[in-house]
């Protein structure tokens, strides 16, 4: 899936879990692994309601940059925080949470915008953020949709509001890691994110959804809460 990277650009995958998550079973060594096999150059590690996945993958040497990330249950539907300092409770209003992702200098991104299988923003809520100046990035591919159209919806409604599109393997286990990620001029921090977000490219591919995992501590791993 991989093609040739112009001088300067990066692969991202924009969304992805380790056995931090609670549903997930990628361990760490699994993941420095395969961001390796992927060809990825950067990964976002979004853990459901915890930063701990995302500050040892940094402490693990990856080979590959960590931009530390959580994903955030609300009563809306889910939304994730990138280039976050501090967790975020998730069981907090979608506002609230918005602007603590801000108070961070975090970037406000939409995963699985559309997908009426699991909890999505949908398109009232990304309209009401993206009217507000609060909605940076509107996941506009993820690998695990059940059904490509709401990839398709999601991408509407992104360039309809003007929002810049990424693209995630929401992987929970290893073999999903690299699914689905972005092709992007190599950036510094969350503003140049998003401005390399504009002239990248979205590769990916449909996989099935991983098995869930709710035993993590068995394989090893420190424990973790359960996904609300």
């Amino acid at each position: 899936m991989n093609t040739s990277l112009s001088p300067g650009w990066v692969r991202v995958d924009c969304h992805l879990h380790t056995a931090y998550s609670g549903d997930a079973g990628t361990t760490l060594d699994e993941l420095a692994a395969r961001v390796t096999a992927a060809g990825l150059d950067v990964v976002c590690v979004t853990d459901h309601h915890t930063l701990g996945g995302a500050h040892a993958a940094l402490e693990h040497d990856l080979g590959v940059r960590v931009v530390v990330g959580e994903e955030i249950r609300t009563p809306a539907g889910e939304v994730i925080g990138l280039f976050l300092d501090d967790r975020i409770p998730y069981v907090l209003p979608l506002d609230e949470v918005v602007a603590r992702i801000k108070a961070q200098q975090g970037i406000v991104y939409a995963p699985h915008a559309c997908d009426q299988d699991r909890a999505a923003l949908g398109e009232e809520h990304l309209a009401r953020l993206a009217a507000a100046g609060t909605l940076d990035v509107v996941e506009t591919f993820n690998a695990k949709v059940a059904d490509d159209t709401y990839n398709k919806k999601a991408a509407k409604v992104a360039r309809r509001l003007g929002i810049a599109e990424a693209a995630g393997s929401d992987a929970h286990d290893a073999a999903g890691i690299g699914a689905a990620y972005v092709e992007m001029p190599d950036f510094d921090g969350p503003r140049d994110f998003l401005t390399g977000l504009a002239a990248g490219r979205i590769v990916g591919e449909l996989r099935p959804h991983a098995p869930r995992y709710g035993a993590s501590r068995a394989r090893g791993d420190p424990a973790v809460p359960p996904v609300a």
